[in-house]
Protein backbone atom coordinates (compact mmCIF):
# COMPACT_ATOMS: atom_id res chain seq x y z
CA UNK A 1 0.00 0.00 0.00
CA UNK A 2 2.78 2.46 0.76
CA UNK A 3 4.57 1.88 -2.22
CA UNK A 4 1.42 2.28 -4.33
CA UNK A 5 1.13 5.81 -2.80
CA UNK A 6 5.18 6.37 -3.28
CA UNK A 7 4.23 5.50 -6.99
CA UNK A 8 0.98 7.49 -6.66
CA UNK A 9 2.95 10.67 -5.31
CA UNK A 10 5.91 10.15 -7.79
CA UNK A 11 3.46 10.33 -10.66
CA UNK A 12 1.77 13.04 -9.58
CA UNK A 13 4.96 15.81 -9.45
CA UNK A 14 5.63 18.10 -11.96
CA UNK A 15 8.25 17.32 -14.37
CA UNK A 16 11.50 19.55 -14.01
CA UNK A 17 13.41 19.88 -17.53
CA UNK A 18 17.03 19.38 -17.48
CA UNK A 19 19.63 21.16 -18.97
CA UNK A 20 20.40 19.75 -22.41
CA UNK A 21 24.10 18.01 -22.39
CA UNK A 22 26.68 20.12 -23.99
CA UNK A 23 26.95 20.67 -28.38
CA UNK A 24 29.88 21.47 -29.89
CA UNK A 25 28.82 22.88 -33.83
CA UNK A 26 31.97 23.27 -35.75
CA UNK A 27 31.77 26.31 -38.50
CA UNK A 28 34.28 26.00 -41.15
CA UNK A 29 37.43 25.15 -39.29
CA UNK A 30 36.46 27.00 -35.87
CA UNK A 31 33.66 25.45 -32.98
CA UNK A 32 31.93 26.51 -30.20
CA UNK A 33 30.69 24.94 -27.29
CA UNK A 34 26.67 25.70 -26.29
CA UNK A 35 25.31 24.53 -23.04
CA UNK A 36 21.48 24.93 -22.95
CA UNK A 37 18.68 25.88 -20.45
CA UNK A 38 16.19 23.59 -20.28
CA UNK A 39 14.09 26.15 -22.32
CA UNK A 40 16.09 27.15 -25.25
CA UNK A 41 13.50 28.94 -27.04
CA UNK A 42 14.17 32.67 -26.88
CA UNK A 43 16.67 32.14 -24.62
CA UNK A 44 19.34 34.86 -23.62
CA UNK A 45 22.83 34.60 -24.61
CA UNK A 46 26.25 34.22 -23.18
CA UNK A 47 29.37 34.50 -24.82
CA UNK A 48 31.83 32.97 -22.14
CA UNK A 49 35.56 33.51 -23.89
CA UNK A 50 38.09 31.32 -22.24
CA UNK A 51 42.25 33.26 -21.63
CA UNK A 52 44.92 32.54 -23.48
CA UNK A 53 46.24 28.69 -23.74
CA UNK A 54 42.70 27.79 -22.65
CA UNK A 55 39.67 26.04 -24.53
CA UNK A 56 36.15 26.19 -24.75
CA UNK A 57 35.54 22.95 -22.57
CA UNK A 58 38.33 23.98 -20.05
CA UNK A 59 36.74 27.29 -19.68
CA UNK A 60 33.47 25.77 -19.31
CA UNK A 61 35.09 23.46 -16.82
CA UNK A 62 37.27 25.43 -14.84
CA UNK A 63 34.54 28.80 -14.13
CA UNK A 64 31.42 26.32 -13.45
CA UNK A 65 29.39 29.23 -15.23
CA UNK A 66 27.13 27.29 -17.48
CA UNK A 67 25.10 25.45 -14.21
CA UNK A 68 24.28 28.52 -12.63
CA UNK A 69 23.61 30.45 -15.82
CA UNK A 70 22.02 27.78 -17.31
CA UNK A 71 19.50 27.72 -14.07
CA UNK A 72 18.66 31.53 -15.02
CA UNK A 73 17.74 30.61 -18.41
CA UNK A 74 20.74 31.76 -20.22
CA UNK A 75 22.66 29.70 -23.21
CA UNK A 76 26.39 29.78 -22.65
CA UNK A 77 28.37 29.81 -25.51
CA UNK A 78 32.20 29.41 -25.33
CA UNK A 79 33.52 30.15 -28.52
CA UNK A 80 37.34 27.90 -29.06
CA UNK A 81 40.37 30.45 -29.94
CA UNK A 82 43.01 29.62 -32.64
CA UNK A 83 46.52 28.31 -32.93
CA UNK A 84 47.77 25.38 -30.35
CA UNK A 85 48.11 27.71 -27.22
CA UNK A 86 44.42 28.93 -28.04
CA UNK A 87 44.39 32.98 -28.15
CA UNK A 88 42.49 35.72 -29.54
CA UNK A 89 43.36 38.44 -31.55
CA UNK A 90 42.15 41.14 -29.30
CA UNK A 91 44.46 43.92 -30.68
CA UNK A 92 47.86 44.24 -28.96
CA UNK A 93 47.30 40.58 -27.70
CA UNK A 94 47.78 37.21 -27.71
CA UNK A 95 50.01 34.91 -29.50
CA UNK A 96 49.40 33.52 -32.97
CA UNK A 97 46.12 35.16 -33.13
CA UNK A 98 47.55 38.51 -32.83
CA UNK A 99 50.46 37.31 -34.67
CA UNK A 100 48.19 36.43 -38.14
CA UNK A 101 45.70 38.94 -37.13
CA UNK A 102 42.97 36.78 -37.21
CA UNK A 103 38.93 38.23 -37.68
CA UNK A 104 37.98 37.19 -34.22
CA UNK A 105 35.59 39.92 -34.70
CA UNK A 106 34.23 38.36 -37.48
CA UNK A 107 34.35 34.41 -35.98
CA UNK A 108 32.28 35.75 -33.33
CA UNK A 109 29.29 37.16 -35.27
CA UNK A 110 29.44 34.21 -37.10
CA UNK A 111 28.62 32.36 -33.62
CA UNK A 112 26.43 34.58 -32.45
CA UNK A 113 24.60 34.37 -36.19
CA UNK A 114 24.86 31.10 -36.28
CA UNK A 115 23.89 29.75 -32.73
CA UNK A 116 20.76 31.89 -32.20
CA UNK A 117 19.11 30.73 -35.53
CA UNK A 118 20.51 26.93 -35.06
CA UNK A 119 18.99 26.83 -31.08
CA UNK A 120 15.78 29.20 -31.59
CA UNK A 121 17.93 31.85 -28.92
CA UNK A 122 17.15 35.51 -28.67
CA UNK A 123 19.69 37.67 -31.13
CA UNK A 124 18.57 40.65 -29.10
CA UNK A 125 19.77 39.51 -25.63
CA UNK A 126 23.28 38.59 -26.23
CA UNK A 127 25.75 39.49 -23.26
CA UNK A 128 29.62 39.01 -23.66
CA UNK A 129 32.29 37.77 -20.84
CA UNK A 130 35.91 36.48 -20.79
CA UNK A 131 39.12 35.86 -18.68
CA UNK A 132 42.42 37.31 -20.05
CA UNK A 133 43.24 37.46 -23.23
CA UNK A 134 39.30 36.37 -23.40
CA UNK A 135 38.76 39.81 -21.15
CA UNK A 136 40.50 41.28 -23.75
CA UNK A 137 38.49 39.82 -27.17
CA UNK A 138 35.39 40.26 -25.00
CA UNK A 139 35.89 43.85 -24.20
CA UNK A 140 36.91 44.68 -28.03
CA UNK A 141 33.96 42.86 -29.33
CA UNK A 142 31.19 45.06 -27.19
CA UNK A 143 33.49 48.18 -28.03
CA UNK A 144 33.35 47.87 -31.43
CA UNK A 145 29.41 46.09 -31.81
CA UNK A 146 27.63 47.94 -28.87
CA UNK A 147 24.76 47.45 -30.90
CA UNK A 148 25.05 43.73 -30.66
CA UNK A 149 26.10 43.31 -26.98
CA UNK A 150 23.67 44.23 -23.86
CA UNK A 151 26.19 44.08 -21.54
CA UNK A 152 30.24 43.09 -20.95
CA UNK A 153 32.13 42.01 -18.30
CA UNK A 154 36.02 40.99 -18.32
CA UNK A 155 37.82 39.54 -15.76
CA UNK A 156 41.90 40.46 -15.49
CA UNK A 157 42.10 41.36 -19.17
CA UNK A 158 42.33 44.76 -20.42
CA UNK A 159 41.51 45.95 -24.23
CA UNK A 160 43.71 48.36 -25.83
CA UNK A 161 42.11 51.68 -25.00
CA UNK A 162 44.79 53.23 -27.15
CA UNK A 163 43.65 52.08 -30.49
CA UNK A 164 40.00 50.92 -29.39
CA UNK A 165 36.96 53.13 -28.24
CA UNK A 166 33.56 52.10 -27.34
CA UNK A 167 31.76 53.28 -30.66
CA UNK A 168 28.48 53.04 -28.32
CA UNK A 169 27.20 52.89 -24.83
CA UNK A 170 27.66 49.16 -23.48
CA UNK A 171 27.82 48.51 -19.87
CA UNK A 172 30.47 47.01 -18.33
CA UNK A 173 31.80 45.10 -15.15
CA UNK A 174 34.94 45.25 -14.83
CA UNK A 175 36.78 42.40 -12.53
CA UNK A 176 40.62 42.72 -11.84
CA UNK A 177 43.22 42.24 -8.97
CA UNK A 178 46.04 44.60 -7.79
CA UNK A 179 48.56 41.70 -7.56
CA UNK A 180 47.95 40.50 -11.59
CA UNK A 181 51.15 40.22 -12.20
CA UNK A 182 50.02 38.78 -15.80
CA UNK A 183 47.84 41.94 -16.19
CA UNK A 184 49.32 44.11 -14.34
CA UNK A 185 46.30 46.54 -12.50
CA UNK A 186 47.88 49.77 -13.38
CA UNK A 187 48.97 48.47 -16.92
CA UNK A 188 52.52 47.91 -18.40
CA UNK A 189 54.51 44.72 -18.88
CA UNK A 190 53.32 41.89 -16.37
CA UNK A 191 56.15 40.10 -14.57
CA UNK A 192 54.98 36.63 -15.44
CA UNK A 193 52.76 37.45 -18.57
CA UNK A 194 53.41 35.42 -21.37
CA UNK A 195 53.61 38.25 -24.01
CA UNK A 196 55.44 41.36 -24.42
CA UNK A 197 52.41 43.59 -24.48
CA UNK A 198 52.52 46.74 -22.80
CA UNK A 199 48.97 45.96 -21.39
CA UNK A 200 46.24 49.05 -20.99
CA UNK A 201 45.48 49.89 -17.38
CA UNK A 202 41.70 49.30 -15.67
CA UNK A 203 41.55 52.48 -15.32
CA UNK A 204 41.96 53.39 -18.94
CA UNK A 205 39.15 50.73 -19.96
CA UNK A 206 36.68 52.07 -17.28
CA UNK A 207 37.08 55.52 -18.79
CA UNK A 208 36.97 54.44 -22.48
CA UNK A 209 33.31 52.75 -21.55
CA UNK A 210 32.45 55.73 -19.90
CA UNK A 211 32.97 58.08 -22.14
CA UNK A 212 30.00 57.44 -24.17
CA UNK A 213 27.18 58.15 -21.27
CA UNK A 214 26.23 61.35 -19.93
CA UNK A 215 26.48 62.31 -16.43
CA UNK A 216 26.48 59.28 -14.22
CA UNK A 217 26.57 59.14 -10.20
CA UNK A 218 29.30 57.57 -8.80
CA UNK A 219 29.21 55.63 -5.68
CA UNK A 220 31.20 53.28 -3.65
CA UNK A 221 31.74 49.88 -1.85
CA UNK A 222 33.96 47.33 0.09
CA UNK A 223 33.07 43.84 0.36
CA UNK A 224 35.10 42.06 2.65
CA UNK A 225 32.78 39.34 3.62
CA UNK A 226 35.88 36.53 4.31
CA UNK A 227 39.01 36.76 6.22
CA UNK A 228 41.53 35.68 3.40
CA UNK A 229 43.88 38.92 2.99
CA UNK A 230 41.77 40.44 -0.28
CA UNK A 231 38.84 42.65 0.22
CA UNK A 232 36.63 44.36 -2.84
CA UNK A 233 36.37 48.00 -4.07
CA UNK A 234 33.43 48.65 -5.95
CA UNK A 235 32.66 51.57 -8.07
CA UNK A 236 29.24 51.60 -9.25
CA UNK A 237 28.14 53.97 -11.84
CA UNK A 238 24.70 54.61 -12.01
CA UNK A 239 22.02 56.51 -14.62
CA UNK A 240 19.14 58.58 -13.45
CA UNK A 241 16.79 55.51 -13.58
CA UNK A 242 19.03 53.88 -10.81
CA UNK A 243 20.64 51.23 -13.07
CA UNK A 244 24.31 50.61 -12.77
CA UNK A 245 25.87 50.71 -16.58
CA UNK A 246 29.38 50.58 -15.20
CA UNK A 247 30.68 48.34 -12.19
CA UNK A 248 34.50 48.14 -11.62
CA UNK A 249 35.14 45.69 -8.91
CA UNK A 250 38.96 46.05 -7.60
CA UNK A 251 39.95 43.10 -5.27
CA UNK A 252 43.12 44.33 -3.59
CA UNK A 253 45.85 41.43 -3.27
CA UNK A 254 43.94 39.53 -5.77
CA UNK A 255 46.18 38.11 -8.42
CA UNK A 256 45.33 36.39 -11.94
CA UNK A 257 41.87 34.47 -11.56
CA UNK A 258 38.57 33.90 -12.23
CA UNK A 259 36.90 34.04 -8.67
CA UNK A 260 35.72 31.13 -7.19
CA UNK A 261 37.26 29.08 -10.42
CA UNK A 262 38.76 25.63 -9.78
CA UNK A 263 42.19 27.05 -10.14
CA UNK A 264 41.51 30.67 -8.18
CA UNK A 265 42.68 29.39 -5.12
CA UNK A 266 46.33 28.67 -6.32
CA UNK A 267 46.51 31.73 -8.35
CA UNK A 268 45.91 34.46 -5.95
CA UNK A 269 41.92 34.69 -5.90
CA UNK A 270 39.47 36.35 -3.52
CA UNK A 271 36.45 34.59 -1.54
CA UNK A 272 34.70 38.05 -0.89
CA UNK A 273 33.09 37.48 -4.42
CA UNK A 274 32.82 34.72 -7.45
CA UNK A 275 33.33 35.82 -10.70
CA UNK A 276 29.98 33.65 -11.62
CA UNK A 277 27.94 35.67 -9.00
CA UNK A 278 28.94 39.02 -9.65
CA UNK A 279 28.65 38.48 -13.81
CA UNK A 280 25.15 36.76 -13.72
CA UNK A 281 24.25 39.90 -11.51
CA UNK A 282 25.34 42.54 -13.33
CA UNK A 283 23.56 40.46 -16.69
CA UNK A 284 20.50 40.74 -15.14
CA UNK A 285 20.81 43.98 -14.51
CA UNK A 286 20.55 44.62 -18.20
CA UNK A 287 17.77 42.65 -19.60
Amino acid sequence: MIRRLLVLLLCALPLIPSAAPAETVRLGDRSYRIDLPPRATDAPVILALHGGGGSADQFARSSGLSTPANRQGYAVIYPEGTGRAGTWNGGYCCGSAARNRVDDLAFLDAVIADATARFRLNPRRVYITGMSNGAIMAETYAALRPDRIRAVAGVAGTMDTSRIKPAGRVPLLHIHGTADSMVPYAGGQGDTSLTRTSFASVASVEAAFLAPFPMLARTERVIDRVDDGTRVLERNYTDGRGRTQIRIQTIEGGGHAWPGSRRAARQGSTRDITANTEVLRFFAEHP
